[in-house]
């Protein structure tokens, strides 16, 4: 019977036996399952600077997977609750000069925009119109508070009422108008825009370590002239090669 003979072959591994090799092959000292199971371990102590990048990917894929799952449950609670809100909200007369006194300039031209423009909105002019008075209300108050985008919403909430009371005016009346709603939002920015400043901001740093500086003054050396013994200077020793 010589080598060749297939009953003397070795017989190869199975799939089951080469799949048990690796595994605890992985799992013992220095193996990859192993080393992944200690950074998991080590984690918790490690803190997020010094843990492994695998497992920053992880929970940073895992918080913002959960991150859209609050935010779209959240924006559907949110929209149900501001529908229930305005509708609860009392009708207003909209397209009509229900105002009075100086503020029906203002608002007068304003409601007649929104009920000229909203005919095609899902939402009624009266919905409309209540929402752009929470929204000036939202960008006074925030603004007096000092926060940055209540600042920008009633800069835009202002700019965008301008508009309205420009374009919804009769022409012979359109400048005083316009004039008069500038005014108004220029009064109220005084507490909307509390804190603002037009002028730059100048920041002078001065690093001062508290070093004590003693000054010195330093001064050559004397210079001792060589002793003269009667050698002229320009005598010198002839040298041989």
């Amino acid at each position: 019977m010589t080598d060749n003979d297939p009953q003397n072959q070795p017989t190869p591994p199975t799939r089951r036996a080469a799949v048990a090799l690796w595994w605890a092959t992985a799992w013992s000292e220095g193996g990859l399952l192993y080393r992944r199971w200690e950074e998991l371990r080590l984690a918790r102590r490690a803190g997020w600077h010094k843990m492994a990048n695998w497992i920053k990917a992880v929970l940073a894929l895992a918080g913002a997977c959960a991150a859209l799952v609050l935010l779209d449950g959240g924006i559907g609670v949110t929209n149900d609750a501001v529908n229930r809100l305005l509708d609860a909200a009392p009708a207003v007369q909209v397209g009509t000069d229900t105002s009075s006194g100086v503020w029906a300039v203002i608002d007068n031209p304003v409601r007649s925009y929104i009920a000229a423009h909203s005919a095609s909105l899902p939402i009624s002019a009266s919905t409309v119109y209540t929402v752009w008075q929470v929204t000036g209300l939202f960008g006074l108050l925030g603004g007096f508070l000092r926060s940055s985008g209540a600042c920008l919403t009633w800069t835009a909430w202002g700019a965008a009422s301008i508009a309205m009371v420009w374009s919804a005016t009769p022409a012979d009346g359109r400048t005083i108008a316009t004039g008069m709603a500038v005014l108004a939002w220029t009064a109220a920015s005084a507490f909307a825009l509390r804190g603002l400043s037009l002028r730059p901001a100048v920041f002078t740093q001065v690093h001062n370590a508290g070093a004590r500086v003693e000054p010195h003054l330093h001064l050559p050396a004397p210079v001792t002239p060589p002793a003269d013994d009667g050698t002229p200077d320009n005598v010198h020793p002839l040298q041989k090669r």
